[in-house]
């Protein structure tokens, strides 16, 4: 399939896991992909593989200065916009929700909420244009309770973010969709293997995801085959919010916080 022909998409934190796994995805439809990342050299190997169709650019979502800038360059090498992948994020605040900061609270929302929102602002004007759409990488602790009280809170942000763009900008033509991972095969995992190898136990279908996956599900939302799909959340995860190990996952790690007895 060809579906991204004669389209362009910026991809957010696309060095390595679910965003490279995305720039490619897009790529091998056909399309044209700037590939942003705080990593210069990872994104810009990520950008050679691809080919000419791909621009790697070093990107802080938390700086609106770079975020413009991206938005610019990829105008300016290949003529519009269509696609914005909102993948940057990630769990930053390593204590018990109890003994967060608020300076970390803060931080967390400006990498994962407002960075996301950041990147929308600079895109609009493009995507109004050429009819295009967002889609943003959320994650199932935005539906349900995984722990990660910060980080969930900033990608339940997103969703709600998204509904009330879905809402505002539907009648310029302009989607806007979430996708929510379950636990994903990362390299942020790569020193837990065991980790993984018990989370997958608590997923009905036996396994954690991979990056493909969700570049799977990008595809689709990012698509014309999602033309009449806007405002909706899409949980890509093995199935665990149905229920089995969800307990077990939520209360687990060393996000659990023991007080004394009484």
């Amino acid at each position: 399939m060809l579906r991204f022909e004669g389209r362009v998409a910026l991809v957010t934190a696309g060095a390595q896991g679910i965003g490279a796994a995305v720039a490619r995805r897009i790529a091998d439809e056909g399309g044209a992909v700037v590939v942003t990342d705080l990593q210069e050299e990872k994104v810009g190997q990520v950008a050679e593989e691809i080919g000419a169709r791909a621009l790697g650019l070093r990107m802080d979502v938390t700086s609106r200065e770079d975020v413009d800038a991206a938005v610019s360059a990829a105008a300016e090498r290949f003529g519009r916009l269509d696609v914005l992948v909102n993948n940057a994020g990630g769990c930053i605040v390593s204590t018990v929700p109890e003994d967060a900061t608020a300076d970390e609270f803060h931080r967390q929302l400006d990498l994962t909420l407002v960075g996301a929102s950041r990147c929308i602002q600079a895109a609009l004007p493009h995507l109004v244009k050429t009819r295009g759409n967002v889609v943003t990488i959320s994650s199932v602790n935005g539906l349900a309770a995984f722990g990660n009280i910060e980080y969930a809170a900033a990608k339940a942000g997103q969703i709600a973010m998204t509904v009330n763009y879905a809402a505002r900008y539907g009648g310029l033509g302009v989607r806007f969709n979430v996708v929510a991972p379950g636990t994903i095969r990362t390299p942020n995992w790569d020193n837990q293997p065991d980790t993984l190898e018990r989370f997958a136990t608590m997923y009905p279908l036996g396994r954690v995801g991979e990056p493909e996956d969700i570049a799977a599900a990008v595809a689709f939302l990012g698509s014309d085959d999602a033309s009449w799909i806007t405002g909706h959340t899409l949980p890509v995860e093995g199935g665990i919010l149905t229920g089995p190990g969800l307990f077990d996952l939520s209360t687990s790690g060393p996000f659990t916080k023991e007080y004394p007895s009484q």
